[in-house]
């Protein structure tokens, strides 16, 4: 087992910074549980790391870190059943390419593709699509580690209701290794790039998302003006995905975007007009490609996200009342905002969980002040109901969140069952999953002092 003794770790935004005593590399599963086994009798908490692309300190961790990028690849396939049987550490653009291969791909994905397989379940990561649930929902069975190095696995046909804990766990009931996803015949995409006014995208908005496999926009701050963005299925041969599509991604979206990011970071007043301005030079156009080649897009320039799911049907009004928090304020702010689409499931910790989900997701550019921007849209979309992604910023305390999951109660259950003594669990989770626990047993100590 590779083994690094003191490290310092740092998510991707480069906003968490941990120091844990023990950074582990396992090479084997066997050597994961061994590690496990190690630490539990050692009393150590264990935090297992992806790629980093949480912005809250899911991860961090003073004490033992696990990397799994030593566990990764697809184990077995099953083209008949559309199955593939995939290890956790497996990041998602390998996948795709893996996956391919065998003439397959997953139904849906996100808009990054750095991250590992178990840390995307895990955190709750969705693409868009009203007719798509979170990547969660494409697996059929998972087998984890647990912190006694017991290994476990569950399936919708063998212990479902563990599958509906494991599918979005924040790593807090043990270490997922492998998971069988369901899968599509390899499909292709034609990607459809449009300019709309605000209001003209609202008002079109129920129509857009049921005709379109995948509809999603973002808004430029401090304008009149969204970039939408429609992807539908197709048998036309890939186009517009060479030189072209480099120029706009790479060198548009991040090479120029990151310049002036850094100009509105020393020059805060430049934010409206840089944001008017990228209105104005958003790209239209089409492209088509393989599936697993257009859901992602780089992003090199690092930022702060906050993103809630609101009830789809609360999503236009949270949205204008964002922009007009924004005017009335003057804040600065020049990252447009992201409007995407989610269809419910019943994954217990799932953001979309008894409904479709409108994703609405606000970012500040690194090193810039996230108050009062985060803090106002937080309230506004506490306001329309709406449940935070796990794998950004939030405020909500195991107090506010219990209210807020159906079976909240369920998923702590199982939590217990196989991780009894917390091992898996740092400051933060404790402050998501204990800390109304640990509140009522302080008042019950307190009282029980006063009494005696």
């Amino acid at each position: 087992m590779a083994s690094v003794t003191t490290k310092t770790w740092r998510n991707w935004s480069g906003a968490v910074v941990a120091h844990p005593s023990e950074f582990l590399q396992p090479e084997s599963e066997d050597a994961l549980k061994a590690a496990l086994r190690d630490a539990g009798a050692r009393g150590r908490t264990v935090r297992v790391v992806g790629s980093g692309h949480s912005f809250p300190p899911l991860c961090a961790t003073d004490e033992t870190m696990v990397s799994l990028a030593s566990l990764t690849g697809v184990e077995a396939v099953d083209v008949s059943r559309r199955t593939a049987t995939v290890r956790a550490g497996t990041n998602l653009r390998e996948l795709g390419t893996l996956l391919a291969s065998h003439g397959l791909a997953m139904e849906n994905l996100g808009d990054i593709n750095k991250q590992s397989l178990g840390g995307a379940l895990g955190t709750g990561t969705h693409g868009t699509g009203v007719g798509l649930g979170i990547l969660s929902t494409q697996a059929s069975a998972m087998t984890l580690v647990t912190a006694s190095g017991e290994e476990v696995t569950c399936s919708e046909d063998a212990a479902p209701e563990l599958l509906q804990a494991a599918r979005v766990s924040l790593g807090a009931l043990g270490v997922v290794t492998r998971v069988r996803l369901k899968l599509l015949p390899a499909y292709r995409l034609r990607l459809t790039r449009k300019n709309l006014g605000l209001e003209e995208c609202l008002a079109g908005l129920d129509e857009a998302r049921a005709r379109h496999r995948h509809y999603e926009f973002f808004w430029f701050p401090h304008s009149d003006r969204v970039m939408t963005k429609a992807m539908d299925l197709t048998d036309e041969a890939p186009h517009g995905v060479g030189v072209g599509r480099w120029l706009n991604e790479l060198v548009m979206e991040n090479a120029v975007f990151g310049a002036v990011s850094r100009a509105c970071r020393m020059n805060p007043s430049w934010c409206a007009p840089v944001s008017r301005l990228s209105a104005k030079l958003a790209s239209e156009g089409v492209l088509a490609g393989q599936s697993h080649t257009l859901f992602a897009t780089p992003r090199l320039v690092r930022f702060q996200e906050m993103e809630y799911g609101v009830p789809v049907e609360r999503g236009p009004d949270c949205l204008r009342e964002i922009a007009e928090f924004l005017t009335r304020d003057k804040l600065p702010v020049h990252f447009p905002v992201e409007y995407r689409f989610v269809r419910g499931d019943d994954v217990f910790l799932s953001p979309a969980h008894g409904g479709d989900r409108a994703f609405i997701a606000v970012h500040q550019y690194q090193g810039m002040p996230l108050e009062p921007y985060f803090s106002g849209a937080e309230a506004i979309f506490r306001n329309h109901g709406g449940r935070p992604h796990w794998g950004k910023l939030h405020t909500q305390t195991a107090a506010t969140l219990k209210h807020l999951y159906p079976r909240w109660d369920d998923f702590q259950r199982v939590r217990e069952q196989l991780d009894p003594e917390g091992r898996f669990l740092n400051p933060y989770l404790r402050r998501l999953f204990l800390e109304e626990r640990s509140a009522a047993r302080t008042r019950s100590e307190s009282e029980n002092a006063r009494l005696a």
